[in-house]
């Protein structure tokens, strides 16, 4: 389980130069705020675009995708309900089902799937659902259903396509699609915007940790509860039971289906919510709790399933 172990002291050390910085005040008054909209705006959409315009689209008609699919509509469609039933605001609601079902697939999904699973390309099919399905539709739900929002038809029409993540996400897509191949010289300057991403995410997510109440303890108590229940144990065993019972996988397949669901919930959400100024705390605070959890969740799943 040494991927397990490397993901996570990667991702933590991060943290913690963030949580350092904060308390410090190294970055001044808007550090956070600085690093986030970089993320969201700049390195982000050029991570996405590099990753996906290398990906094999054929993964998006497998068995593991559907399997992905099926267990966060499951997963994310219980958060909703239980938003619906105790009127939580379309942010909040949508932020917590993010986190109740979007993995870490990405900075902490590759490294486990390379070293658990011995083969970085089964997140793939979880990436490319993630970008292309979730993110639009999520952010697409934030941003209508942000306060005074009074937008046109055309306006809800056009809202994806005026995203930087979801618009970073499908010209990689179209590249690929066209079997284009983009020249070094190109290539390379999107590579290092995009290699900013996941430490600036890191960074200003430990930045927003010094002065903060202990997760799942503060007004944001039972929509973290949830979401990390759903996310940590639910969404694993989801999985599980549509994988094995549905599909009908077994050995190593199941595995994988089961690990990636076991991932945390990914930090670029934390960057939706602070980008979007809704339900940041519930953001946070799920993201870490999961994150504290997946390590011995996965240790679990490796020991009934690996």
């Amino acid at each position: 389980m040494g991927g397990v172990i490397t993901g996570f002291g990667v991702i933590a050390s991060i943290i913690v130069t963030g949580y350092v910085l904060g308390r410090r005040g190294s970055l001044g008054e808007h550090g956070r705020e600085v690093l986030t909209r970089l993320s969201f705006a700049v390195a982000s959409p050029a991570l996405l675009f590099t990753t996906l315009s290398r990906a094999d689209l054929s993964v998006v008609l497998s068995v593991p995708l559907l399997v992905t699919a099926l267990s966060t509509c499951v997963v994310a469609g219980v958060f909703i309900a239980v938003g619906a039933v105790r009127r939580w605001s379309l942010g909040r609601t949508t932020i917590g089902a993010l986190c109740a079902s979007y993995v870490n697939a990405g900075n902490l999904g590759i490294p486990i799937a390379m070293y658990v699973l011995g083969d970085a390309g089964v997140v793939a099919p979880v990436l490319l659902f993630q970008q292309l399905v979730m993110t639009p539709i999520a952010l697409t739900v934030i941003d209508l259903g942000r306060p005074g929002a009074r937008p046109s038809a055309v306006h809800r029409l056009t809202t994806p396509f005026r995203n930087p993540i979801v618009i970073g996400s499908l010209c990689g897509v179209a590249v690929t699609a066209a079997g284009w191949r983009i020249p070094g010289p190109v290539l390379e300057p999107l590579t290092l915007l995009g290699g900013m991403a996941v430490p600036a995410v890191l960074l200003a997510f430990g930045i927003s940790l010094p002065g903060t109440a202990l997760p799942g303890t503060g007004e944001e108590r039972g929509p973290v509860l949830l979401s990390v229940a759903l996310k940590s144990f639910a969404q694993p065993v989801v999985a599980w039971a549509i994988a094995a019972g549905v599909f009908g996988l077994g050995g190593p397949a199941l595995f994988a289906a089961v690990v990636t669901s076991a991932l945390p919930a990914a930090q670029n959400l934390f960057t939706y919510a602070t980008r979007y100024e809704t339900a940041t705390v519930l953001a946070r605070e799920s993201i870490l709790l999961s994150t504290l959890l997946a390590a011995p969740v996965l240790l679990t799943v490796a020991a009934l399933l690996g």
